[in-house]
C-alpha cells in the first residue's frame, strides 16, 4: 500500500467510508427481522480509484461527455458528485417472504472484509506516522 504524503486525505477517506460502511452492515444485521427492508451497502472503491488517480497525478480522462442539443438541458453526473460514495439496495438476494433481503451469511462475511481492510488502513496509518517520527528524532540527532 502506497503511504506517501499525498496519500494520508486517501487514508482518511477510506477510514470514513469503511465506517459508513460498518454502520449499513450493523444496520442490515439489526433488521434481519423487519419486513420489506433491503439490503444496503455503499459504493466507495470508484470514488476512491478517481481520488487516488488525482492525488497522485494520473488523470486519464475516460469520462464520456454527455451530449446535449440545448443549453437548458441538465447536465449528467459524475462520480465527483457523490462524494464519498453511493448507497445502495444490494441486488441479487433473494427475498423471504416477508420481502426482507437480509442474508446473515452475506452480512456476517461483509462484515468480516471490511474488519480486515479497516485494520489494513490503520496499520498502513500507523507505519507512515512511525517513518516520519523516526525522521524527526533522526534530525534532532545531527
Amino acid at each position: 500500500m502506497v503511504t506517501s504524503h499525498k496519500s494520508r486525505p486517501l487514508l482518511q477517506e477510506a477510514l470514513a467510508a469503511r465506517s459508513l460502511r460498518q454502520q449499513l452492515i450493523s444496520s442490515n444485521i439489526a433488521n434481519i427481522d423487519t419486513p420489506f427492508y433491503k439490503s444496503r451497502d455503499v459504493d466507495f472503491e470508484t470514488v476512491l480509484i478517481q481520488k487516488a488517480k488525482e492525488l497522485h497525478g494520473k488523470k486519464e480522462p475516460k469520462e464520456l461527455a454527455m451530449a446535449s442539443s440545448h443549453p437548458d438541458h441538465l447536465q449528467g453526473a459524475s462520480l465527483k458528485d457523490f462524494g464519498a460514495g453511493v448507497i445502495y439496495m444490494r441486488d441479487g438476494h433473494l427475498a423471504r417472504n416477508d420481502g426482507n433481503t437480509v442474508d446473515l451469511d452475506v452480512e456476517t462475511t461483509e462484515l468480516s472484509k471490511n474488519a480486515i481492510m479497516v485494520d489494513a488502513l490503520t496499520q498502513a496509518m500507523r507505519r507512515k506516522g512511525r517513518i516520519f517520527s523516526s525522521v524527526i528524532e533522526s534530525s534532532g540527532k545531527i
